[in-house]
């Protein structure tokens, strides 16, 4: 099939500004009419705050995206750190802290196109490639509030590897992962506010899924985890 001549040419997005070096630095990647690109931090966790079913940022998310559609901003992906980031060598061997990524949130508007998540999934993986080229897989967890379980990530090629039970508690509209209950609060926030109030909050046991895409291929064998068949979004493992 030829491909259409109008059709937006894409490619990485640059800075506008060179570096002391005379490069200019990777921000981003798609067309002018649909792209991903950096975004302030602020920005980004304020999008989320407001939109993503959990109410909450996450604090060890270092790569804040828009999504831009339309010259409109109708999306936000975030990513960073595992929960626990030095867990990376026990779900593929060998890994180091700056080698892997977790999308740790996903947002977009109602009023984006269809399959604009698994667009603007594959366009954020453009820029990764790009900006960290020392990352070799990235994963992401889809749990039962989101429903699909996860297909979205099943359309942009990632390998299933499993699900578990995770508990997750809810308190003033706010959802917390059940670690917040054992961390220490002189350490995080959250962790303190839940354990303080935690007469006054809920909790729910929900099936969690987890994906991974090889941004290196040759580093899918030194995956410790058995690789499972899609789970069917109307069905079960």
């Amino acid at each position: 099939m030829k491909s259409n001549k109008h059709e937006p040419t894409k490619g990485i997005i640059y800075s506008n500004q060179s570096t002391m070096f005379g490069k200019r630095e990777v921000v981003g990647f798609g067309s002018t009419d649909w792209h991903v690109k950096e975004i302030d931090r602020n920005l980004a966790n304020k999008v989320i705050v407001k939109n993503h079913y959990s109410k909450k940022f996450y604090n060890a998310s270092y790569i804040h995206l828009g999504v831009f559609i339309g010259g409109e901003m109708l999306g936000v992906l975030q990513y960073g750190y595992a929960m626990n980031p030095a867990s990376c060598g026990s779900v593929v061997d060998g890994t180091q802290m700056d080698e892997y990524l977790e999308l740790n949130r996903m947002w977009l508007d109602d009023k984006a196109p269809r399959n604009s998540e698994s667009m603007a999934i594959g366009y954020s993986m453009r820029y990764i490639r790009s900006k960290f080229p020392k990352v070799k897989w990235i994963q992401s967890f889809a749990d039962e509030r989101c429903g699909g379980y996860g297909i979205v990530y099943q359309a942009c090629s990632f390998k299933f590897y499993g699900e578990h039970i995770a508990t997750f508690w809810t308190l003033d509209g706010e959802i917390y992962h059940n670690s917040l209950m054992t961390r220490d609060p002189k350490l995080s926030k959250s962790a303190k506010h839940l354990q303080h109030h935690k007469e006054r909050a809920t909790s729910e046991e929900l099936r969690q899924f987890r994906y991974i895409k090889f941004v290196d291929p040759r580093w899918e064998k030194k995956c410790l985890l058995k690789q499972k068949p899609y789970v069917k979004h109307y069905g079960s493992l």
